[in-house]
């Protein structure tokens, strides 16, 4: 009766079986269950064309062609609309034949109203009885499993519909629980719903297998709390992807996902004054170094929302930068990109890039920013770092850029590593070049960014993945961490609200102890720490800090009208002690840049990594 188990032909054979069983009751209950014998006479000439009528509708309405055995809701609307269609025919056929013909009715009007509900609520039952049938026979003798989905509104509905769909497993949905605490109570199709707060309660009856979490914009405190329930009580935890990235609008199981450690660390989503930065960039001619990378790129892609009228983009690393162009050429926003393979610390060429372009709004992104691999190459991260930030922020002035706002991080402040020595020199940069130049120079600080290039999260991922060991450098290290969007949200608000020498801090929240981190994603994954899963702890890495810090403690912040966002007042740079000190970094190498690191900036010095 369904799919390629049974004809199209036969289903139509078989509705129009049922609309004969149900014309029967509605004339039976029309006539009180004494059908009188002239009513039988009257009726049968007229059947062929009743079934004529049905067949008609059914097969203009494509109902042959609908799978039995996936019947939906969607489904049941159709079939009752055609019903109602079919009705109405016969109404017509009625009426024309009273007025222009005989003057009797094809059918008794009280037979075709009734004979329409049955109809409907007959063939609409069938499928839906043969869907249950269809789905308890494939559950048969499989692995049953118990789930409870945390989110009761239509991404919950269409998970629990997908997993009934699913024939690896047969799983049982025996609750559903939700945020909103006014659906408590309630059901949906047939399984009760309970407040979240009973999650650890329903985790305590032992019966239940997996909590897939089904919520379009689950609040990420809300997220924390299901998952942190479900790792005490040893349950796995699941979510589904964002309705953006189901595979045709559909969501399959296959698509139901482990719970990735990022969407605990984000603190609730926040939101920027958005507007005040489309003003500033609209139409205007925006260029961004650093393109390729994981900042760039998502930089990238939320100015080309912004109606700027061209976006410049600028990297070495041209794999990247081609993936970035790509993307952006998908969305059918590749008319005003201009994809540049250069190199920061080349002036000529960058002068060459600014000459051609003429951009009015900058957004430095390019550095190195691994700290073992810098520690170990001190000139390469003063080359770029200092180097190329000096190029760019020279030729910003130069040519009379209006904004330029320099990417920095919290490992400038205090310094211990090579790396954070140098963004705090680049820092120093640009706040001596803003004392001389009529560009509006602002500077944005923040932590460690989920899911960049080299993060931490992705190593633990992958060493999860390889059986272990995981490696945490210290037991008490601790992290500030925060999303790539929020980071790039930030810079563009800079853009908007700097008035020139700023440095912006993110106040991001409570840090995360990384030791803390792995042993959350070791059971996320499934498995113990210390009994699926080693942790070893391999010590502070040279130029490594045990805490980080967004602000050093000579300086103090002011506030700005985001609560989020503070301002950094750093005393003031001597511009030409600055340009001095930066052309000596360029001809030294190795310790000797160390060395003069420490003197151009004191703060700079290993002891500064074990504490704030």
């Amino acid at each position: 009766m369904a799919g390629r188990l049974f004809p199209r032909w036969g289903i139509l054979v078989i509705d129009l079986v049922l609309c004969l069983i149900a014309l029967c009751a509605a004339y039976l209950l029309r006539f009180n269950f004494q059908v009188p014998p002239h009513e039988v006479d009257l009726l049968m000439p007229v059947l062929p064309l009743f079934l004529l009528v049905r067949g008609a509708s059914f097969l203009i309405a494509g109902i042959p062609r609908i799978m039995v055995r996936h019947t939906s809701t969607e489904d049941a609307r159709r079939l009752f609309l055609t019903v109602l269609g079919g009705s109405l025919a016969l109404g017509l056929v009625n009426v024309l034949r009273y007025y222009l013909f005989d003057g009797a009715y094809f059918l008794p009007r009280a037979v075709i109203i009734i004979d329409f509900m049955a109809t409907a609520m007959l063939i609409i039952s069938v499928r839906i009885g043969f869907k249950l049938l269809h789905l308890r026979s494939r559950g048969a003798g499989k692995e049953r499993v118990r789930v409870i989905i945390h989110g009761a509104g239509e991404a919950g509905l269409i998970t629990k519909r997908t997993l009934e769909r699913e024939g690896t497993a047969k799983y049982e949905v025996v609750a559903f629980i939700d945020d909103d605490a006014r659906k408590a109570g309630k059901r949906l199709e047939g399984v009760l719903i309970h407040p979240a707060s009973r999650i650890s309660a329903l985790l305590a009856e032992g019966n239940v297998d997996q909590v897939i979490i089904a919520m379009a914009k689950a609040d990420p405190e809300h997220r924390r709390v299901v998952v942190d329930a479900c790792i005490a009580a040893k349950v796995r935890v699941l979510t589904i992807p964002p309705v953006n990235d189901w595979i045709n609008g559909q969501l399959s199981a296959g698509q139901i996902q482990e719970v990735r450690i990022e969407d605990l660390l984000g603190r609730p989503v926040i939101h920027l004054e958005q507007e005040s930065v489309r003003q500033l960039l609209l139409d205007k001619r925006v260029l961004v170094t650093g393109a390729a990378g994981s900042i760039g790129s998502e930089l990238v892609r939320q100015l080309s929302t912004m109606g700027t009228s061209a976006l410049i983009l600028v990297d070495i690393a041209e794999s990247g930068l081609y993936d970035v162009q790509m993307e952006l050429a998908g969305r059918g926003i590749g008319d005003h990109l201009r994809v540049l393979v250069a190199d920061v610390r080349d002036a000529a060429r960058m002068e060459e890039v600014f000459a051609t372009e003429k951009p009015q709004v900058v957004f430095h992104a390019a550095a190195y920013k691994h700290v073992p691999l810098m520690e170990a190459q001190p000139e390469e991260a003063i080359r770029t770092n200092v180097g190329g930030t000096r190029n760019l922020a020279r030729l910003a002035c130069a040519h009379g850029v209006e904004r330029f706002v320099l990417i920095s991080t919290d490992k400038a402040v205090n310094p211990t590593s090579v790396m954070g020595a140098s963004k705090r020199a680049a820092e120093m940069v640009v706040g001596g070049i803003a004392q001389v130049c009529s560009t509006v120079f602002v500077t944005t600080r923040f932590g460690n960014v989920l899911g960049s290039s080299g993060s931490v999260i992705p190593l633990f991922r992958r060493q999860i993945e390889a059986g272990g060991p995981v490696t945490v450098t210290h037991r008490e290290v601790t992290r500030f961490f925060m999303t790539i969007p929020e980071a790039c949200r930030l810079v563009l608000e800079a853009s908007a609200m700097g008035q020139g020498g700023e440095i912006y801090v993110f106040d991001m929240g409570q840090p995360v102890r990384i030791a803390d981190l792995a042993d959350k994603m070791i059971r996320l994954s499934g498995m113990e720490p210390g009994t699926d899963i080693e942790v070893v702890y391999t010590g502070l890495r040279p130029g490594e800090k045990l805490y980080e810090e967004l602000l050093a403690s000579s300086e103090n912040t002011r506030p700005t009208h985001h609560p989020r966002i503070l301002i950094g007042q750093v005393a003031a740079v001597d511009a030409d002690e600055v340009q001095r000190r930066v052309d000596e970094l360029l001809q030294l190498r190795n310790h000797d840049v160390v060395k003069a690191l420490k003197a151009m900036i004191p703060e700079y010095g290993p002891e500064n990594g074990q504490g704030h």
